[in-house]
């Protein structure tokens, strides 16, 4: 008994080389048109033609490839090796036989050639893909850094103002100071020269220097610092920066986080 196979063109895989490339032609199950698929032979593999197949037609359930002894062909085999045998194509419950053009078979010598041309695109192909996701996680924390900067400007806005008016104030309260000073000198100099005499005001210059001296002391119990001219005065440029805080509920939680965020995606990403 005999059976004969008779092959239509419109549903059988056929697999041509152009300009050195291998191009295998399948006809589509749920779109019923043929459609071409070229494929690169040192760098493609089983894996990226069943991908591109059902990539193409979502109507394609299972796709594989099998030996002609019923073998399954494993996806990371590259397609250099596919072709150089009979191999079947099984889409869904369709089985194609294919038969790619035989080639003729390379020297020794020229094998390890093509072997070598294949690592190195190997090679290559894994540091594009490498540069590649460098350059995805570049541009997102670029985005990512863009959107944290414009959530922090309007607060940069306002904390700048409160900065500024707590700037003015330490500067009111410096001016103040001399002013007291220069003050305390006059009257205490009029007393000795004019009002009254030396020996009189002696005491009187004595228990002011004291009680200057204990106003210093004071000044360290509270704030556990020494009365250094510059540290008093940035402590009482934050008190009035925190004063103006929470009188304009600015939210100094979120500008810290946001500052913290900032710093530490740019030490992430140095220019």
């Amino acid at each position: 008994m005999f059976i004969f196979l008779h092959y239509n063109p419109l549903t059988e895989v056929t697999v041509v080389y152009q300009n050195g490339l291998p191009v295998i032609s399948v006809s589509l199950p749920s779109r019923r048109e043929r459609c071409q698929f070229t494929l690169k032979p040192l760098s493609d593999c089983v894996g990226v033609f069943l991908q591109q197949l059902q990539a193409e037609d979502r109507g394609i359930d299972r796709v594989a490839i099998y030996s002609i002894d019923g073998a399954r062909v494993a996806s990371s085999t590259g397609i250099d090796i596919l072709l150089l045998d009979d191999f079947k194509l099984v889409i869904n419950d369709t089985t194609h036989l294919v038969r790619p053009p035989r080639r003729e078979l390379l020297p020794h010598e020229e094998t390890e050639r093509l072997n070598d041309v294949k690592f190195l695109v190997q090679q290559l192909y894994t540091t594009l893909r490498i540069e590649e996701h460098q350059l995805s996680k570049e541009r997102e924390l670029i985005g990512r850094l863009e959107d944290l900067n414009s959530q922090l400007r309007p607060l940069e806005k306002v904390k700048e103002e409160l900065s500024k008016k707590a700037e003015r104030r330490t500067t009111w309260v410096l001016w103040g100071g001399m002013a007291y000073m220069a003050t305390q000198f006059g009257i205490l100099a009029r007393l000795t020269w004019w009002e009254y005499s030396w020996d009189i005001m002696e005491p009187v210059t004595y228990f002011i220097t004291y009680g200057t001296a204990m106003a210093m002391y004071a000044y360290f119990v509270l704030t556990r610092q020494e009365y250094i001219y510059p540290d008093a005065r940035d402590r009482q440029y934050l008190l009035f920066l925190h004063k103006g805080v929470k009188r304009t509920r600015f939210d100094i939680e979120k500008y810290n986080k946001l500052k913290d965020d900032i710093a530490e995606r740019t030490l992430g990403h140095p220019h």
